[in-house]
């Protein structure tokens, strides 16, 4: 906090240890407590009588009054995060508490020395202050078998090959083929990192990392379905913010769903990918997806477009396309044999065959994506709807239930 005292509004159930808690709090912390069913109801009178910097809520098991008070917390002071304090098992309160317009979740019982820094890091967030200011690129498309991996590991690489520090995170968590794609072992994956004991930090993140001939690093899936449900949303937001610090470029390669995992990294992006294929069905769904992204908080237009298999002659036109989804795409991949040959020897096109008209195609996204890349497209991440990515998310969870 720069040397000046935390200000926190803090409210805890019953059934939560109050001294812990406490003791918990950053040092010199000032607090203005209160019950959690206060909270619930109460809410715009408790905010109003003194400053803070946070709210705080701790509760044991899912709690109603914990995530009505954070939909009141939150629509008081969309100015302030709000963070969860939670001793209990997920069984989907954590997407709830998102729902409602929580920041961030912190499971107990952590260190004291763990809560404090990850309030204090919720905060800078919020503020813009953290050290993640690289630009991050999250390629989405709501149709599988698009091409989002495909793009994602040449984009990666071809960022590599022009001596830029990439990253490309599988965050298809069940069945991610990043690995596979750059002929990647994964030895250590994105489970063994969240199961990891101790505190994330950069130098903890390298050490899970893999990392390809090119130069371009890769965070790969987990090995099994079952590992994904141990990579949660507040983990992710502190991995984004880490790997933002020290790369050039974060990739985020994602399943063809708007999960939990996709939403998040979505907010935090500061670009967004999306990627269609030239077919009626998945012209559709990309549409979809657009107008996804809109309910979202994020402008559509915004987001790059790529098109693969771009010149197959299947009687859709590119003023088809036009007339489909709106714009033009800002890419256009052909197919190309060359592909499925690299895909099978697990060589990105970029690299098996760097003169392809595909291999140039992904070139040229990297370089639009270098061209991009000044202090205003590093900045902090686009916010949702021009009120905070928290509102964004809410509402278009909101119209998903």
């Amino acid at each position: 906090m720069s040397g000046r005292e935390m200000r926190i509004f803090l409210a805890l159930d019953d059934n939560v240890d109050h001294e812990a808690v406490r003791a918990a709090l950053p040092h010199g912390s000032r607090t203005q407590v209160a019950t959690l069913n206060e909270a619930a109801t109460r809410m715009a009178m408790l905010l109003a009588a003194a400053p803070f910097d946070i709210v705080v809520l701790g509760c044991s098991d899912y709690s109603e009054p914990a995530l009505q008070a954070v939909a009141s917390a939150a629509g008081e002071r969309p100015d302030a995060p709000v963070v969860v304090l939670y001793a209990g098992s997920p069984n989907g309160f954590m997407e709830a508490v998102f729902e409602a317009g929580a920041d961030d979740l912190i499971t107990l019982p952590q260190a004291p020395e763990q809560v404090a820094f990850a309030l204090e890091k919720v905060i800078a967030r919020r503020r813009g202050t953290g050290v993640g200011t690289a630009p991050m690129i999250t390629v989405l498309g709501p149709k599988g078998g698009t091409g989002k991996t495909l793009t994602a590991c040449n984009l990666a690489v071809a960022l590599a090959r022009r001596r830029m520090r990439s990253i490309v995170i599988d965050l298809d968590l069940q069945f991610g083929d990043v690995g596979l794609a750059l002929g990647l072992k994964p030895a250590q994956t994105i489970y063994d990192l969240a199961t990891s004991a101790g505190s994330l930090d950069g130098d903890k993140v390298d050490t899970f990392v893999s990392v390809h001939e090119s130069g371009a690093a890769a965070l790969l899936a987990p090995i099994r379905p079952d590992q994904a449900g141990a990579i949660s949303v507040p983990f992710l937001h502190e991995l984004f913010e880490i790997l933002r610090g020290r790369y050039d470029f974060v990739i985020v390669d994602t399943p063809p769903a708007f999960s939990p995992e996709v939403i998040a990294a979505v907010d935090t992006s500061s670009h967004l990918c999306v990627v269609g294929m030239l077919d009626a069905r998945s012209l559709k769904d990309t549409k979809i997806g657009r107008e996804t992204l809109a309910q979202m908080g994020r402008d559509p237009e915004e987001a790059t477009l790529v098109l693969n298999r771009a010149d197959t002659n299947v009687g859709i036109s590119n003023d088809d396309v036009e007339r489909l989804l709106g714009r033009r795409p800002d890419v256009l991949v052909p197919s190309d044999v060359a592909i499925p040959r690299a895909i099978t020897h697990a060589r990105p096109i970029v690299v098996a065959e760097p003169r392809s008209a595909a291999a140039t195609a992904f070139a040229a996204l990297a370089d639009r994506y270098i061209a991009e890349r000044t202090p205003a497209s590093a900045s902090a991440p686009v916010t949702a709807g021009g009120d905070g990515s928290r509102q964004g998310r809410r509402r278009f969870l909101r119209k998903a239930g």
